[in-house]
């Protein structure tokens, strides 16, 4: 870590002065870039002003002429935003892409999800199913009605507005809990009464891509594509890496 903080710190040149940089972004990065926040302060004095959303909130807070310096989102709100010239085109950079994972309590036996067969049974099995509304939900409704096992699911299926209701309603659990939530929500839980069991089966794994963006209206448009620049280094790429993006 300390090599990585060190290459970091090397990447780029740090502000003459102290700036604070308006950060819009999707509540699904915040594993990744709340550690990204921490060490770009420390390398550069200048401090993340994050605000997280849905994209649902995302898409009616930039709809409604909202702003910041840098927006990170997934490919349609950015590709929209894009189309609207309210990103800059060629201060664009991937930062990661996020699977669907499968928690459960610590101290409780493994699911078998190794194939689609076995993880269908283990959610018919299973007591409850647990998973957020909008976030990986919209997807796993739709999975489980191809799949012939929507309604056997229905009535142990809880549903919640954030991830991290997901998995304390798993690490307080008493029996077989399946959560759902993406990978990296999930080991952001490490240490907190749950695990993760492992990633969809890949025939029915669904990713979501995230990527940041200098907004054409930033208040401080060199500072903004400095930070830009910053999350493309290869260490920068690494710390999204062990918060569990691809």
């Amino acid at each position: 870590m300390r090599l990585t903080a060190l290459l970091l710190a090397c990447a780029l040149p740090v502000a003459a002065g102290a700036a604070d940089i308006r950060v819009l972004s999707s509540a699904a990065v915040a594993p990744g870039l709340s550690r990204i926040a921490d060490q770009y302060r420390k390398d550069t004095k200048n401090r993340l002003r994050v605000q997280y959303a849905n994209p649902q909130q995302l898409e009616r807070r930039l709809g409604s002429g909202e702003t910041a310096d840098v927006l990170i989102a997934s490919p349609g709100l950015m590709n929209d935003q894009l189309r609207r010239n309210k990103i800059e085109p060629d201060q664009h950079v991937f930062l990661g892409r996020a699977g669907i994972g499968v928690a459960i309590r610590v101290g409780a036996a493994d699911p078998d999800i190794a194939t689609l067969d076995r993880f269908k049974q283990t959610l018919l099995t299973a007591d409850s199913i647990v998973y957020s509304q909008p976030g990986p939900g919209v997807y796993l409704e739709k999975l489980f009605e191809l799949l012939g096992i929507g309604e056997q699911l229905k009535a142990k299926t809880t549903r919640y507005s954030a991830a991290s209701q997901v998995l304390e309603h798993v690490s307080g659990g008493k029996g077989v809990e399946i959560g759902f939530a993406t990978i990296p929500e999930i080991r952001q839980f490490d240490g907190k009464g749950v695990k993760l069991a492992g990633p969809l089966p890949e025939q029915i794994q669904s990713s979501t891509t995230y990527s940041a963006g200098v907004m054409t209206e930033a208040a401080d448009a060199d500072v903004a594509r400095e930070f830009i620049q910053y999350l493309g280094t290869p260490p920068a790429k690494a710390i999204f890496t062990a918060a569990g993006f691809d």
